[in-house]
């Protein structure tokens, strides 16, 4: 087991005691899902040991609205939709945090710094269809702005059809 180090690059962590920069990392663990990593720490000056922990940051895209304006990304916002259209529904909330997961996996895969509202809007109706089809109609018909019956049924009509797979990646 080597000696423990000083922390050499960025900067320093200071003390929570005595606001003192030098510190030295004692152990340093991670999770068991690898995506925090929990390290040990003693003040040189005080000698007092606390915990710090590091974590990935991801940054979501800026939303891009229909009137050009940017707003940061809202996962309460995104959830306050998708609970107003499957209001009432047989739809249990890990699904619904599942789906807003497959939503913000696809925003951070897309790489992109700004996303506009109709992207956001059509990856709520994937998973909309996906888990409960009166949820989807609704959603659509405010989303897409329903003005007549025909409209309805036509949302219903591509609900009943059988979705083709796509292949990943496309």
């Amino acid at each position: 087991m080597g000696t423990p180090w000083l922390a050499p690059q960025g900067p320093a962590m200071k003390c929570p005691f005595c606001s003192e920069e030098n510190t030295q990392v004692i152990d340093t663990r991670e999770n068991e899902e690898g995506d925090t990593v929990r390290r040990r720490r003693r003040c040189l000056a005080c000698d007092k040991r606390f915990t710090t922990y590091e974590r990935v940051e991801l940054r979501m895209p800026l939303i891009v609205k229909k009137n050009g304006s940017r707003a940061d990304y809202d996962r309460e916002k995104l959830q306050a939709s998708l609970m107003l259209a499957l209001r009432k529904r047989p739809v249990t909330t890990e699904s619904i945090d599942a789906a807003i997961e497959r939503i913000e996996e696809r925003l951070l895969a897309s790489g992109e710094r700004e996303v506009p509202t109709e992207k956001v809007g059509e990856l709520v109706m994937r998973e909309l269809r996906r888990l409960d089809k009166i949820a989807y109609v609704r959603f659509a018909s405010v989303y897409r702005n329903f003005e007549d019956v025909e409209e309805f049924r036509e949302a219903i009509r591509e609900v009943k059809k059988p979705r083709t797979r796509r292949p990943r990646g496309t």
